[in-house]
């Protein structure tokens, strides 16, 4: 109950983060903390993501140091592992859930853009979130609804201003 305490909190702070680096960071420690819970409770698609997801976001935070094919190849060689997890990992159609919810966020953190990284705590609130319910991890649910909204507003806040009932959207 721990890790997934834990797990939750550091990834709500890191959608709230607006330094990208930094926001990384307290994501990857996220990651690795799911992943636990996720060994743990016998979640082994969403495990092994949480464990590929750690190792990918310490990479995507040295982002400069890497070539721009390089840094496309990481981005497709992290989408494939999604995938072929996906497979080795089939319990059904639960296990697409997940699966979504990664390659999404992986190309939302690939990117240098602190929106992307807000739009991806929604679909990742979303995606994993359902996931939770049918393993009636109740207070994974909790923190992945808890992700979905604070995403929203992070969104909303960060990246939509309504001005005088004009929206204006921030690039």
């Amino acid at each position: 109950m721990i890790f997934s305490i834990l797990a939750v909190l550091t990834l709500v702070i890191s959608i709230c983060i607006k330094e990208r680096k930094k926001s990384l960071f307290v994501q990857s420690l996220s990651c690795l903390l799911e992943a636990v819970y996720d060994f743990i409770i016998s979640a082994y698609t969403a495990a092994m993501l949480s464990l590929m997801n750690f190792i990918r976001t310490f990479i995507f935070i040295n982002k400069n140091r890497f070539s721009k094919i390089i840094y496309r190849f990481i981005l497709i060689f992290f989408e494939g592992i999604i995938i072929v997890n996906c497979i080795f990992t089939w319990k059904g159609t639960i296990s697409l859930l997940p699966t979504i919810g990664s390659i999404i966020r992986t190309y939302c953190l690939w990117q240098s853009n602190m929106k992307l990284v807000r739009i991806s705590g929604i679909t990742t609130g979303l995606f994993y979130g359902l996931y939770y319910i049918y393993y009636k991890s109740w207070f994974m649910v909790l923190g992945e609804m808890t992700l979905l909204l604070i995403g929203i507003y992070s969104v909303l806040k960060n990246d939509v201003c309504i001005k005088n009932k004009t929206v204006v959207v921030n690039k």
